[in-house]
Parts: C-alpha cells; structure tokens; sequence
C-alpha cells in the first residue's frame, strides 16, 4: 500500500512539474524604454515620430513567445521631422482630426496577437488584429525577441494600409485626381517592447 502511494506521489509531482515547465508566463512591458515609432509617405516626402503606448504585455512559453498585446495613446502622437513650432502643431493636429485618426472619439488603438509561429531561435511570424478607430483588421509581420542588457526586448516592424482603418485624407483609395495631396495608404510602425524587469 506504502509503494502504490509513493507511486502516486511521484506521478503527481512529476505532472505538477511538467505543467509548471510549460505553464505561460505574463509578462507587462516597461512603458518608460518601450516605444512606437510611426512614418506615412506622401508624394515626395514623408513625415514621421512616435506615439507613447498605454499599457502592453507579452507571453512567453518556455521561454518562446505565445502571446501579447499593447495598447497605443492616439492623443499623444508627435511628428519628429518638422522643426518649425507652428508648422509641426499644425500636421499634428491634422493627424489627430477627422481626416486622419480622431482622436477624440478614438483616443486608444491596440494590437493583440492571435498566432505566434518561430522561424528561429530569435524570429517569429506573428498574426494579430489591429484595431484602429474601431475598426479591426489581421496583420502579420516579423518579430525578433532577444535578451539585450539582460532585458528582453521584442522589435518588430509592421505595416498597416489605413484606407482598411477609414483613414481617408488624401488616399487614392477613396478619391481621384489627388496630385499633390496624394498619401500614400501605408503606413509604416517600429514596434520596440522591452519587458518589465521584476
């Protein structure tokens, strides 16, 4: 009877064990080091800067990433590429209007993964939806987690066409004969999650 228990026991333990080892692990993102840089090509140009993320994290499975989300602050984005005060305010304010994001009736936009492939021991296909203006729509990209001064740090790059977004403003999607005023649909994003140390 004494051995049939101990059996048990260490079946148990073992099962305890096994699911710890391959149990996910949460993790939130450090709001201070994370970042989003954003850049929108016109013709003949392009402008760019950053939005501050509002909240974010990351699932890892035995130490592979599974999972994630992040949530962006849509009333602080900033244009890094105009010098002049007045001028820079004014792309800003144009950006956070009705033509483009609106703001305020949009103030949050938010990724969250749906499917996590590894390509390497650092790379993954990641799948998701971003959601945009109330408007959501997968996006898959490439995404490179590494371990850089002891943290870990996730970067990926994606692109997004915001006519998919009812972004309008100068998209040849919606209107004609734009010239000048021609912005192009895509709109390119770095993406840098860096983890919460504990």
């Amino acid at each position: 009877m004494k051995k049939l228990a101990s059996i048990t026991l260490f079946v148990l333990l073992s099962f305890s064990s096994f699911a710890q080892g391959n149990s996910a692990e949460k993790t939130d993102i450090d709001l201070k080091q994370s970042k989003l840089e954003w850049t929108g090509k016109k013709l003949g140009g392009e402008h760019y800067g950053e939005i501050q993320l509002s909240s974010g994290n990351l699932t890892f499975t035995k130490n592979k990433l599974t999972g994630g989300s992040f949530e962006m602050d849509m009333t602080s984005i900033t244009c890094a590429d105009i010098t002049d005060t007045k001028s820079n305010k004014r792309l800003v304010d144009h950006l956070k209007s009705e033509d483009f994001f609106s703001v305020v009736r949009f103030p949050k936009s938010s990724f969250v993964i749906t499917k996590v492939e590894p390509t390497s021991a650092t790379e993954y296909t990641v799948t998701g939806n971003l959601t945009i203006k109330g408007k959501t729509n997968p996006i898959t990209f490439t995404a490179k987690v590494n371990s850089i001064n002891n943290q870990t740090v996730a970067e990926a790059t994606l692109t997004f066409d915001r006519s998919k977004y009812d972004v309008k403003f100068g998209s040849q999607s919606f209107f004609e004969n734009l010239g000048e005023k021609l912005v192009y649909d895509d709109v390119d994003m770095i993406v840098k999650l860096v983890i919460l140390s504990k």
